[in-house]
């Protein structure tokens, strides 16, 4: 069960997401339902640490076994779910460590949160954000100047931007 709870009419959820990289491109995921990029991740389980979430979600989402590089930011969102309800998301980000010589990330779909066929992309990083919406927004313009520490970012985004529920 994910650390999260949907409690009269606002929506709260602790996620682990990964940024992977190869050269000038990130790795994204995308579903049938939502028509933007997010970063590949999910709900931290109860009793599960960030980092082993982080890990297992990877592996469910792309079937490879990465390791993490460094914590590289923690994301407070604030955003309007597409049914209208306020959403609250607290998103640790790791840098994980990817070498395209080894890992190739599956070919076949898994399942979103909300059951919907999802898939991985590679986004070239100069095209982030301008063929179809990404989330965090901000994350191409990071990753030109990354942060030496781990940095705490805080976002209001668009309304419906968020999971459907």
């Amino acid at each position: 069960m994910d650390c999260g709870f949907h409690q009269d009419g606002h929506w709260f959820r602790l996620r682990a997401a990964a940024i992977i990289l190869d050269g000038d491109r990130v790795l994204m995921a995308r579903n049938d339902l939502d028509p933007y990029h997010y970063a590949i991740g999910g709900g931290v389980h109860h009793s599960e640490t960030t980092e082993a979430a982080v890990r297992r979600e990877v592996l469910e989402e792309t079937g490879l076994e990465l390791q993490i590089q460094r914590p590289f930011f923690i994301h407070e969102n604030f955003f309007t779910l597409s049914n209208g309800d306020p959403a609250h998301e607290l998103a640790f980000y790791f840098l994980m460590h990817f070498d395209p010589a080894r890992h190739r990330p599956r070919s076949t779909a898994s399942t979103s949160m909300d059951g919907a066929r999802e898939w991985c992309e590679w986004v070239p990083l100069k095209d982030y954000g301008r063929l179809r919406p990404a989330y965090p927004t901000f994350l191409a313009e990071l990753l030109s100047n990354p942060p030496r520490t781990l940095c705490v970012i805080r976002t209001t985004e668009p309304s419906g931007s968020g999971p459907t529920l």
